[in-house]
């Protein structure tokens, strides 16, 4: 089985543009994140899918592998449907360009889950909430699954939604996930629901078209680099890590 790994890469953001260049301990963050991929062995290839060429010059100045691909795409995942067109695998695994700290162990469970259910097209990955300020934030992606771990709904509102005061647990969606070629290929090419458009959240296009999402939990503390001043946060979990 070939198995590789994309990071979607670009440059314009509403709220930080230029992200993946963005200077973390001396380096751009998305060499950061190439470093920690490059970590698991199962990858017979790491690419960071970008448009931009000032993304590509970066790679190209540290060694990385870079495919460059439309500017019109709608979400990472879109991205992640021209790479499998242009490079030919039997499963892709999507990593987050803005989690500089992402645990190689955390991307090898979704290779893992795969090889032990060869049959599953769409695998994604959550972690319990931590921080009582991401239950509220609409950066954060919260997650509802079944008791067989399909994924039931997507939301950056907090659910479920506790009516009786219930203590539970909120699930976040951590942007890591492995899809087969014929997964990545259905979606390039199956427009956009009703509900991904209003939520925003590219996996809806599996829910709302009756395609299974098994879930992995995992136990991660990757900081998400979504503003600016997330930076500094990520500089100092670095250095303690040293």
């Amino acid at each position: 089985m070939k198995i590789i790994g994309v990071i979607p890469s670009r440059y314009e953001s509403s709220r930080f543009p230029g992200k993946p260049l963005t200077d973390i301990c001396g380096k751009p963050m998305i060499y950061w994140v190439y470093q920690q991929a490059m970590k698991v062995e199962a990858f017979d290839e790491v690419y960071v899918a970008t448009d931009d060429q000032r993304i590509e010059a970066a790679c190209k100045q540290y060694d990385m592998n870079v495919i460059m691909t439309s500017n019109t795409h709608q979400t990472g995942t879109d991205r992640l449907g021209e790479v499998a067109r242009k490079i030919e695998a039997d499963f892709y695994v999507n990593i987050q360009g803005d989690e500089p700290m992402i645990e190689p162990e955390t991307i090898k469970k979704v290779v893992d889950y795969k090889m032990e259910h060869p049959e599953t097209e769409v695998i994604n990955t959550i972690t319990p909430i931590k921080e009582e300020r991401e239950i509220t934030s609409n950066t954060c992606v919260k997650v509802v699954t079944n008791a067989e771990d399909d994924g039931i709904y997507l939301s950056r509102s907090p659910i479920p939604y506790p009516k009786k005061g219930q203590d539970i647990t909120y699930m976040k969606h951590l942007g890591l996930y492995g899809l087969t070629r014929k997964a990545l290929l259905y979606f390039a090419e199956t427009e956009r629901g009703k509900i991904e458009k209003i939520e925003d959240i590219e996996m809806m296009r599996f829910v709302e078209n009756h395609i299974n999402i098994k879930f992995v939990t995992v136990d991660s503390s990757t900081i998400a680099v979504d503003r600016p001043e997330d930076v500094a946060r990520v500089e100092e979990a670095m250095k303690g890590r040293q």
